[in-house]
């Protein structure tokens, strides 16, 4: 099985043992706490469940613009972008050694973690504009990840963490939340050694589907991890539990058994474009996947990427040697009307986009809003329905 990053084993920041967590959470509700951003609270869920491995918390301030500038910690030890705990206020916490993470996304702010004091620093505007503009290659406030992460605080507390909760993961989507730990034992019980892995954060249609079957046949894969987002998203974007509904029933349906795990993770979107592609695929060999799929302005948004920067920085910029896991390069995907089938539109040079069935976003949306179910080319029908039934039910 392929290695994790960094390690021979994984380093889950959750407290698995029970007296050890039981221990903690008594003495954490007598700490001095802080309710933390949705964006903190993502990622401290990403270290307790073994995704960020080696990771053992938040980054200090050196680290972070290190990683920003070059990918790479102040000790050497790769990472693609900045995690950090930015708070507005650090007078409930001012002295103190050990503090609570509170949850913002719980009702009742439950205690996250447990997070060691190493620093408290001030990040300078200039900090703030060199990591944003690394990170997410833009400074536009319009920008989802650069407004979100601009308007957390400017104070960064770092230091080690021991994670006690999966916040609203766990509870809210308890057939298709998965620690890495986890994905990793289901992999080894399913008898997989050649794993793919593939993010979405929308329902999957057609084309979708036909990627996950197209990349496991060229790299003769016993079986794909479908990886979803289960965090926030932008305004407009699909809830987890419809997209999970949608994509359970395509698997169900159109995929042989025994080659699909249906699964989810705990964070939030930056939409960071191909820093997060890099992201995405240090927690794919996590996990346990040994390739991982990379499309069209992977985890981008608007026109702030080129269609395959999220592929082109696995060369130009990631350090060499940091990733064991290998990256498949696809191009769009869609129903050929020349040969009957989905094809990536690189392997079909003769066509042109007339010979192509092809819908935009807002032209499916438009659609399922109207009770109308888009070509079976483009969506298989009882994915269709499930996303009309959703749509029809906004008004």
């Amino acid at each position: 099985m392929i290695k994790p990053i960094g390690s021979d084993e994984l380093n889950p920041r959750f407290v698995y043992d029970p007296d050890e967590h039981h221990r903690l959470a008594h003495e954490a509700e007598s700490l001095p706490s802080v309710i933390v951003s949705s964006q903190t609270a993502g990622n401290a869920v990403m270290l307790g469940a073994g995704y960020f491995s080696p990771l053992e918390g938040f980054m200090n301030l050196a680290d972070a613009l290190s990683v920003a500038e070059s990918m790479t910690m102040t000790d050497g030890r790769f990472f693609p972008v900045p995690i950090l705990c930015l708070l507005e206020s650090t007078d409930a916490i001012a002295g103190a050694e050990r503090i609570a993470l509170r949850d913002p996304n719980v009702e009742g702010h439950p205690v996250l973690a447990v997070m060691e004091v190493a620093a408290i620093e001030e990040v300078s505007d200039a900090q703030m504009a060199l990591m944003t503009d690394k990170v997410y290659r833009t400074a536009d406030p319009e920008h989802p990840g650069v407004k979100t992460f601009n308007t957390q605080g400017r104070l960064a507390v770092s230091g080690a963490i021991q994670v006690l909760n999966f916040s609203y993961f766990q509870t809210d989507f308890p057939d298709t939340f998965r620690t890495a730990v986890e994905i990793r034992n289901e992999i080894q019980e399913h008898g997989w050694s050649k794993v793919v892995a593939f993010q979405t954060r929308n329902p999957m249609h057609r084309a979708h589907e036909e990627l996950c079957k197209m990349a496991m046949d060229a790299v003769k894969a016993d079986g794909v991890v479908i990886h979803m987002l289960l965090g926030k998203l932008k305004p407009g974007d699909i809830p987890a539990p419809v997209r999970d509904a949608s994509i359970r029933k395509m698997a169900e349906l159109y995929f042989p058994p025994n080659t699909v795990m249906i699964t989810g993770y705990g964070f939030d979107m930056l939409y960071a474009g191909p820093r997060e592609a890099v992201l995405h695929a240090y927690f794919r060999q996590n996990m346990g996947a040994t390739d991982f799929i990379i499309g069209r302005d992977h985890a981008g948004v608007g026109d702030y990427y080129g269609p395959f920067d999220a592929q082109s920085i696995f060369d130009d910029e990631v350090p060499a040697g940091a990733l064991d896991i290998e990256i498949f390069r696809a191009d769009h995907t869609a129903y050929s009307k020349k040969l009957n089938r989905v094809v990536m539109m690189r392997d079909a040079p003769d066509h042109g986009k007339e010979d192509f069935i092809l819908l935009s976003g807002t032209r499916v949306r438009e659609m399922l809003g109207q009770g109308e179910a888009p070509p079976p080319e483009f969506s298989r029908p009882e994915v269709a329905k499930i996303l009309m039934d959703y749509y029809q039910s906004l008004g």
